[in-house]
């Protein structure tokens, strides 16, 4: 239990579990009293050398006066942090506030301090140093500490290459043999930078321990074939794993020294030699003495497909807790627990330590999968679809995360980004524990290679072994934001699996025009209509007659490559009767030797396979399983929960698809072929679909992603402004929150912020009698309008709450009467008088700080068609110029804005200026939470704002531009 040292409450929001350069973690928090030991302990383990950097003198000791000082801080202008391993200080960092000429000093005036950092020698070179001095800069900003200041040794270039590469803004002086650095601390866009890249560096690295292990232990190993623990064991021998396989048995008796050939021990402290890996299939009360026995003998990292943890309820949540702080003070990640396994295909590697009893193909798709069950039919989708017409597409990476309590989909996209064995990443996930990182590692990796993601979980809560941040935003808003990050969403694994073979085997198409051949008319027809229904913009179907031979496919595909007119093809074969395979090859063979010639489109076939059709019609009949109608590593459908070991590998009845049918469907797909033949080095494999609009779903999505990359390639960006007093705005919210805790700003407050950033509300009297709403109108000047403001009227001009143009204070006072008399006395109405605004569209435009997805902008027309109809568009800030006009076009009904039947066109430049100040306020003070732009009339020339509300609340302690930290338990 840590205390206070001096006159502050232990800030317990500082402690953070971080990834370090090599894979592994630490723990880092504040040094307190109850440290004395610790911290002599680890002293005595830094080489004399290092002591000499630190103190600049020979210092073989501490003094018990140094101990005093280097453990009590008061939290504010004495900080100590420490990175602990195994609850043992490996590193630790403090500052000291100074004032003029470096004395201490405290107080808002102070805002320098001294920084010194201390790394044991066996852990120098793991980047510990560099998180240590993330997270003392995010305390000193938290205190009001602007500046650190630094002296260091010449000789001590790793301390000042620390430093210097964090980048901040630094000035550099020598004298008397110092080296002194002085740096801002405010990040800026390069020290942002920095930060991600070591963050993308550590995760990967710690994924690629997990994947790549040199020695793996299967721990729960039954001495009699069957269970999950043996199961797994057997699965990892048979694929061939390269490294070091062990099987641990805490009840094998004594002098058995094998199972099945592979060297067997009671416990992972008897295996003579390090073991990476360890694969944890054990009841859930045995666990934590399995993690204290592999932390104590160095194993690097864990799979747990244990289940019995938060899925079942309170007591597994706590458990589950338990389990990440203890595998973590340890150093060690874990996937799952409740997981299905890990597979590497890479010759280099080729482990299954999953419950797949066959390996997949090897391929460029990296699988991720939150859900057991739906692991087990992407691997079943993915090795009967894997064959396709002209060759074969396989699995390069599998991860199972389970209950995610480790290692999520963030870090796996962090490993995936940099691996050069993974063209195309698919995920499921049925919850996102942190949507702004996972966006901006998404945009990241979709900028290098596709990201198709289906989600789970969508109208209701995710699964109860997920900790997850809730958010207030509907499905539809993420999906947005998703797209917005060049995530390809799609809605079942069928969809996953069909966009998934078309980017992984043929190149992005140059735009949306799409030739359609084949030698069926109907089919033709089908694909021409699919193609109009998702956006594309197909030419008339070319029949080649049912009579067309494979030479005839060959020369149509040909020409359709080698017009300019065209982005991609759609090839529809109906098998002609009696050729069946031969004819199959055929066709494939001239189809392949036309792509081959003219590689640069993308090439689809939809094939109706008869034989595929009869069997799937056969098997619809019965409900017993029909010999030969599958071939893959596990069952679609199979029962991911095992036998006696206490452990499953899923914890709930998740289905495999979206209730599309498909599962039928997929039967119509060529089968594999039974020992496939890897195609030509940098050949394009053409994906073939049993439905016409199955393929051309997928080469929608491609389509939409590949002008996502272009437009990715020149975001735009997030314009500056001079009539922007950011210094004003930033003293009148800390004035304001100095108040409360969280509060809607009155008008006057808040037409006073928005003016701080060039945005000016019309302002509106309230008018509590005639006599009140004759004054305001003079005041404002004619015409006016007058405006109920009471909830239940606010907005709502189709109630008659609203009068307009009122050019007179004859016609005001009759207005006023008019409004009392439908709707009651003033204090119901609340009426206000506002000087009329420019004729045009009412739009509406608001910001939000959304707890799991973070800040987003949403534009739309007010009125029915935003709350009615749903049709809002959202981008997430800070919004660049781009995304500003993209927004503004995104809405359905955005034809209104452009003239539409006639109507004047509005100044749309205005809109998108108004929008990015918005975006600009938001981002740059993360306690606006909220603010509602409505109306906001676009008229031809300018825009006007005649309602304004904001609400304020005090901002998170950390946040993604934070100090890199793993999630919480």
């Amino acid at each position: 239990m840590q205390t206070a040292s001096d006159r502050h409450d232990y800030p317990s929001h500082w402690e953070a579990d971080v990834v370090l350069r090599d894979g592994g973690t630490a723990r880092i928090r504040p040094i307190t009293a109850d440290d004395a030991e610790r911290l002599v302990s680890f002293y005595e383990q830094v080489s004399d050398e290092s002591k000499y950097y630190r103190f600049f003198a020979p210092y073989p000791r501490l003094s018990a006066k140094d101990v005093h000082r280097f453990t009590h801080h008061d939290f504010v202008d004495r900080v100590g942090l420490a990175a602990t391993v195994g609850g043992e200080f490996i590193a630790t960092v403090r500052y000291d506030r100074i004032g003029a000429g470096g004395r201490p000093a405290s107080g808002a005036e102070a805002d320098e301090a001294e920084v010194a950092f201390l790394v044991q020698d066996a852990h120098q070179g793991r980047g510990v140093a560099s998180a240590l001095l993330e997270h003392i800069a995010a305390v000193a900003r938290e205190r009001g500490i602007r500046r650190f200041a630094a002296e260091v040794l010449p000789a001590n270039t790793k301390m000042i290459k620390v430093f210097t590469d964090a980048g901040y803004t630094q000035k550099r002086s020598f004298e008397d043999g110092v080296v002194r650095l002085e740096f801002d601390l405010e990040p800026t866009d390069r020290s942002l930078a920095v930060q991600y890249a070591r963050e993308q560096r550590a995760e990967a690295r710690s994924v690629q321990r997990l994947l790549a292990p040199g020695a793996v232990a299967v721990i729960g190993t039954g001495r009699t074939p069957g269970g999950v623990g043996r199961s797994i064991l057997d699965n990892i021998r048979d694929a061939g794993f390269t490294g070091r396989l062990y099987a641990v048995n805490g009840a094998l008796p004594d002098g058995q020294r094998e199972l099945d050939g592979v060297p067997a021990f009671r416990s992972v402290r008897d295996i003579d030699g390090p073991v990476d890996l360890a694969v944890v299939a054990v009841p859930a009360e045995r666990v934590p003495d399995v993690v204290a026995e592999c932390g104590e003998h160095d194993v690097q990292g864990l799979v747990v497909v244990s289940a019995g943890y938060a899925e079942s309820g309170p007591e597994g949540k706590e458990r589950q807790r338990a389990l990440v702080r203890q595998a973590r003070s340890y150093g060690m990640r874990i996937i799952g627990p409740n997981s299905f396994g890990v597979i590497n295909t890479s010759p280099d590697v080729r482990l299954n330590a999953s419950l797949a009893p066959d390996m997949p193909r090897p391929g460029r798709i990296g699988l991720f999968a939150q859900s057991g069950a739906i692991g087990v039919a992407l691997l079943s989708r993915l090795h009967r679809r894997g064959g396709g017409v002209t060759g074969v597409t396989g699995v390069s990476t599998f991860v199972s995360s389970g209950n995610r309590a480790d290692v999520s989909g963030n870090d796996v996209l962090q490993y995936w980004y940099e691996d050069a064995d993974t063209d195309v990443t698919l995920m499921y996930l049925e919850s996102i524990g942190n949507p702004r990182k996972f966006t901006r590692l998404a945009r990241r990796t979709a900028a290098a290679k596709p990201l198709v993601v289906v989600q789970g979980a969508r109208h209701g809560a995710g699964p109860r072994g997920h900790a997850v941040r809730a958010t207030q935003l509907p499905h539809a808003t993420v999906s947005a934001l998703l797209r917005q990050a060049g995530v390809i969403r799609v809605d079942t694994i069928t969809e996953l699996v069909d966009a998934g073979l078309l980017l992984a085997r043929q190149p992005l198409p140059a735009g949306p025009r799409v030739a359609i051949l084949g030698n069926s008319e109907s089919l033709g027809l089908l694909t021409y209509d699919a193609c109009l229904a998702d956006g594309l913009r197909p030419h008339p179907p070319q029949d080649l007659s049912t009579a067309a031979s494979a030479a005839d496919f060959h020369a149509a595909l040909s020409r359709a490559l080698a017009d300019d007119t065209s982005d991609a093809v759609v090839v529809t074969a109906l098998p002609a009767v009696g050729e069946g395979p031969v004819g199959d090859a055929a066709l494939a063979e001239a189809l392949r030797s036309a792509v081959a010639a003219a590689p640069t489109k993308p090439v689809l076939v939809v094939h109706v396979e008869l034989g595929g059709l009869a069997e799937a019609l056969s098997a619809a009949t019965s409900t017993a399983p029909q010999p030969g109608t599958a071939s893959g590593p596990v069952p679609a459908d199979g029962d991911a929960t095992t036998d006696g070991g206490g452990a499953t590998a899923d914890g709930g009845g998740a289905t495999a698809d979206g209730g599309t049918g498909a599962q039928d469907a997929e039967l119509l797909a060529p089968a594999a072929p039974s020992a496939p033949v890897p195609p030509p080095e940098g050949a394009h494999l053409i994906p073939a679909y049993p439905a016409a609009e199955r393929a051309v779903r997928a080469l929608a999505q491609a389509v939409a992603y590949g002008q996502w990359r272009r437009e990715a390639a020149d975001p735009g960006k997030v314009p500056e402004y001079e009539d922007i007093d950011e210094r004003r705005a930033a003293a009148l919210i800390e004035g304001l929150l100095s108040r409360g805790q969280g509060l809607t700003l009155t008008t006057d407050a808040t037409c006073e912020l928005l003016a701080a950033y060039g945005i000016h509300v019309h302002r509106a009297l309230p008018a509590s009698t005639r006599d009140a709403a004759a004054e305001a109108a003079r005041t404002l000047g004619y015409p006016v309008a007058l405006k109920a403001t009471a909830p239940h009227l606010r907005h709502r001009a189709d109630l008659g709450g609203v009068r307009l143009d009122l050019a007179d204070e004859e016609q005001l006072r009759r207005a006023y009467g008019e409004l009392t008399e439908l709707f009651g006395g003033p204090e119901e109405l609340r009426p206000v008088v506002q000087r009329m605004a420019p004729r045009g569209v009412d739009t509406v435009v608001r910001a939000v700080i959304d707890p799991a997805a973070g800040a987003v902008l949403s534009f739309g027309l007010a009125g029915a068609a935003s709350q009615l109809l749903g049709d809002m568009a959202h981008r997430l800030i800070p919004v660049t110029d781009r995304d500003a006009t993209s927004l503004v076009r995104s809405i359905r009904t955005a034809p209104l804005l452009f003239g539409w039947r006639g109507s004047a066109p509005v100044d749309t430049p205005a809109l998108e200026q108004l929008m990015l100040r918005v975006s600009r306020l938001v981002h740059d003070h993360p306690e606006v939470v909220a603010v509602t732009l409505e109306p906001v009339v676009v008229a031809p020339h300018g825009v006007s704002v005649l309602g304004a509300s904001v609400r304020l609340a005090p901002p998170p302690a950390r946040d993604d531009h934070g100090p890199r930290t793993l999630p919480t338990y």
